[in-house]
């Protein structure tokens, strides 16, 4: 007796088999299967197609070449490219190279090289608001990653580390340039205070991803560092903007003098207001808390920095991210995490645009020749003195040799802030249609484009080799071993 009963269907199945036929040859699911990888590539092409147009139909001009979209879309997908290519280089017994040295590589061609710079063009202004945006995403990163227990710890600490280097550099810069380039003593602490800044664009992801691991957490080295870095550059832009309105007599001196130690309270207070303001908005009750929570934290971020500057106070908007964002974590607790890992997708993607209008402001046709070896020389003999006056900052403050000598060579890359700063008085200087002061501002830049170039990709290759070598782990719970470090991760997560 035959069996009747129906078979199941296979869920795998197409429709055709379960019609007991095959599809026409014209029918659309045989020439696009789903699970082809043609149709994926096809699907990325055809969005691509069709948000470009969108795209061009709302900005026509602007996303052809020549256009200030069309040049940061090639910027971004060439520092992707640069930094993904520079990971992959190993030498022998060295870890990958930094991708951001890769980023900072292909912004320096697209900007030197005619053909290529006449077609991918970016607004000097397109330029300085983007930077300005990867600032303060890194900035609200660095406040959310702050430990607070190891901050009450190294109070004492932090301070020193923030204040001592950063001032002994600009004074030895100064005096060093006054001597040794001819610059006036008050151009001499502008150029002095352009490099005394630290870097938190290289100094914060690397100290992330030391904490991550483990690396240095016990004595809590990473959040030292992090929250140093800040007061750091609200530091050096307070005394830069100061010198700058000395050298330009925009005010009295004692008005700027007065106006920096108001950006440095202004940017605290506004941060402990907006940190508290978001550690209880939205309530805990509320759909999308995460999500919610992020955009806050990058809104206010973004708004302090940009609005700071709006105001007259550009030193304090750092400093007002850094301290909301902390606020904001500390209310948030164990789910602060979650928040965390969304500004750091937003961080992935500021970081290819941050480091590669970084390398897109260096002119090799601006750079002059003489200029070159005395700011070589002015900027060698101030990392010196800084890296030697760092580590006699962190003397008696618990740290083993090791951990000092980490200390004082993770505190000498300089980027951010010197691309920020760096061609200020330049501009203001031809503003003033006066060709000394030009003179002056062009040595400034000069200085400040070496110091990018030498330090960034140097410090952040040093902080790489020496963070897992030179800094404790926390022992294997299971073990009682600890983990052997793992350089070539440290840098492709970079």
């Amino acid at each position: 007796m035959e069996d009747t009963q129906q078979k199941p269907a296979n869920p795998e199945q197409s429709p055709a088999d379960l019609l007991g036929h095959q599809c026409p040859p014209y029918h659309i699911c045989c020439m696009f299967p789903s699970k082809n990888p043609h149709n994926s590539l096809s699907s990325l092409v055809l969005l691509a197609v069709v948000l470009f147009g969108v795209v061009w139909s709302i900005t026509e001009d602007e996303c052809l070449p020549g256009g200030n979209l069309f040049g940061i879309t090639i910027l971004f997908i060439c520092a992707v490219v640069g930094g993904k290519l520079v990971s992959l280089i190993h030498l022998p017994k060295l870890p990958p190279f930094p991708p951001l040295l890769g980023m900072l590589l292909m912004g320096f061609l697209l900007r030197n090289i005619p053909v290529v710079t006449d077609g991918v063009y970016i607004d000097f202004r397109w330029s300085a608001s983007l930077r300005n945006i990867a600032l303060a995403v890194i900035l609200a990163r660095a406040g959310l990653g702050l430990d607070p227990t190891a901050l009450r710890k190294l109070k004492v600490v932090c301070i020193r580390v923030a204040a001592g280097p950063c001032l002994i550099e600009a004074c030895t810069t100064a005096v060093i340039s006054h001597f040794l380039m001819g610059l006036p003593w008050v151009w001499g602490f502008i150029l002095g205070f352009v490099l005394g800044a630290v870097s938190p664009a290289v100094v914060v992801p690397s100290m992330l991803l030391l904490q991550k691991d483990g690396y240095g957490v016990e004595k809590g080295i990473p959040t030292l560092l992090m929250a140093a870095g800040s007061f750091d550059d609200i530091l050096a832009i307070t005394g830069f903007t100061t010198c700058l309105g000395m050298a330009f007599s925009t005010g009295s001196t004692w008005y700027s003098l007065l106006r920096g130690v108001l950006e440095v309270a202004g940017g605290m207070v506004a941060g402990i207001l907006l940190g508290f303001l978001i550690q209880y908005f939205p309530s805990v009750d509320q759909k999308h808390l995460v999500m919610k929570r992020s955009f806050l934290v990058l809104g206010l971020s973004v708004f302090a920095v940009f609005g700071s500057g709006v105001a007259g106070f550009p030193g304090s908007g750092g400093l007002c991210t850094l301290v909301l964002a902390f606020l904001a974590g500390l209310g948030w607790g164990t789910e602060k995490a979650r928040v965390e890992e969304v500004v750091g997708w937003a961080w992935d993607v500021f970081q290819p645009l941050l480091f590669g209008l970084i390398g897109a402001e260096i002119r090799v046709s601006e750079l002059e020749g003489h200029t070159v070896g005395l700011g070589i020389a002015t900027l060698l003999i101030g990392l010196l003195v800084r890296v030697g006056f760092t580590f006699v900052c962190v003397l008696f403050a618990g740290f083993n040799m090791k951990e000092k000598v980490f200390i004082a060579l993770a505190w000498m890359p300089k980027a951010t802030v010197q691309a920020a700063i760096g061609s200020t008085a330049l501009d203001m200087a031809r503003t003033k249609d006066n060709t000394e002061m030009q003179e002056y501002g062009m040595n400034v830049l000069t200085v400040a484009v070496l110091a990018i170039l030498l330090t960034a990709p140097v410090g952040a290759l040093t902080i790489g080799l020496c963070g897992p070598r030179l800094l404790q782990k926390p022992e294997n719970p299971i073990s009682g071993e600890r983990v052997k470090p793992n350089l070539s991760a440290f840098f492709l997560g970079m």
